[in-house]
């Protein structure tokens, strides 16, 4: 049985042999780092009572990142930045009119101008399994601290856009049930899609919406199987319905490989291992990733496809990566696989935060990670 059943997290970094009291000290000094560091946070507070947070290579605040924050902040119990970060998103990354009434621009500028007018899917699922946690962990307030309200009508207009005369497109393909990359378009991101949270979703979204969310938390489960390399485990950041990487390059870029986006993936399965323990086989897939990049972390050095073939684009997120790979040891069960994961697990242990511009998706996978392997990352 997952957590969501008895209860019980599993304390991977207490398994290996780390004491207690070190697990908590370095966790606390990394919420010290992330939200407060003067040099090296993510976290910035605005006015009175709004905060966002920073992504540092590109001087945004992205819906990424600002559900993130508010993921984590639920996680911790720090309902103050969680109510500043939300509120932020409120004023000035929801849309109200237009083809996107009802989603968030996914990137502004810090001083809250829009960069964008089109959402991300992953920072609505982000949002929404926030504020639910918040309902359930501090209670519901009022107006849009009414936190069980805002996520019924986020998960409402991701299911329901296009019907009923509401202008716009939906964040998941009614067919198939499986998230999409972005509304209106044609393919996924293995990446986004969160088996954990629609379980979730399929008991607290409004009634009408809980069947789908059911049939797309087992939808996404087995969609994984397909789309992590039966070879390698590796998935690519963006895919096709089948599970079959991009085959054609888009405007910005080809992504039909592992790189960036796609490290999420494992760190997903190993997530929903601890929640819900329900395999339909993408369990074996972060096992698969370990033995391929072996226990030598020269191999944490670029992109690959997914067939374990290196390409010449070096990696952007080594951090990032490590995390990634270590949360998804938390799938480790036999005697072997607990060896692979412990060699991981103290890889990721030894690793420092990262610094400089381009810490902000490394350090956030990182914290992701050390909340979720210290029993820290939890349903509410």
């Amino acid at each position: 049985m997952g957590a969501f059943e008895n209860k019980t997290y599993r304390n991977l970094l207490k398994e290996i042999g780390i004491p207690e009291e070190e697990i908590q000290a370095r966790i606390k000094e990394a919420v010290q780092t992330f939200f407060y560091d003067e040099n090296e946070r993510i976290y910035h507070e605005a006015g009175a009572d709004m905060g966002y947070l920073c992504d540092t290579g590109n001087n945004d605040a992205r819906t990424e990142g600002m559900s993130y924050g508010m993921m984590m902040c639920v996680q911790l119990d720090m309902k103050e930045e969680f109510d500043r970060i939300w509120k932020w998103s409120k004023t000035y990354m929801f849309m109200d009119e237009g083809e996107n009434e009802g989603y968030f621009a996914w990137s502004c500028q810090t001083n809250g101008t829009k960069n964008a007018y089109g959402p991300a899917p992953d920072g609505e699922e982000f949002y929404a399994m926030a504020l639910f946690f918040a309902s359930h962990r501090w209670g519901d307030g009022e107006g849009i601290f009414e936190y069980s309200r805002e996520a019924k009508e986020i998960l409402s207009a991701c299911i329901h856009k296009g019907e009923n005369g509401r202008v716009g497109c939906p964040m998941w393909n009614r067919d198939n049930h499986q998230i999409l990359f972005v509304p209106g378009i044609d393919f996924t991101d293995p990446s986004y899609h969160l088996p954990h949270f629609y379980e979730l979703f399929a008991l607290w979204a409004n009634d009408e919406d809980r069947e789908f969310f059911k049939k797309a938390a087992a939808v996404s489960r087995d969609y994984l199987v397909t789309a992590c390399h039966k070879d390698t485990g590796l998935s690519a950041e963006y895919a096709n319905f089948d599970g079959s990487p991009m085959d054609k390059e888009l405007a910005w870029g080809y992504y039909g490989n592992f790189f960036s986006d796609a490290y999420r993936t494992a760190a997903n399965i190993g997530l929903d291992s601890v929640w819900f323990s329900d395999d339909h086989g993408q369990q074996s897939a972060p096992i698969r990733m370990m033995k391929f990049f072996g226990t030598d972390l020269e191999a944490v050095r670029c992109e690959y496809k997914i067939d374990g073939t290196p390409t010449d684009k070096p990696v952007l997120h080594p951090l990032g990566l490590v995390s990634t790979i270590a949360q998804g040891a938390l799938v480790a069960k036999t005697p072997e696989e607990m060896e692979l994961a412990t060699k991981w697990i103290k890889w990721f242990w030894n690793q420092p935060m990262r610094k400089g511009v381009r810490r902000y998706y490394d350090n956030c996978l990182y914290m992701f990670a050390l909340l979720a392997l210290s029993a820290n990352y939890r349903i509410y």
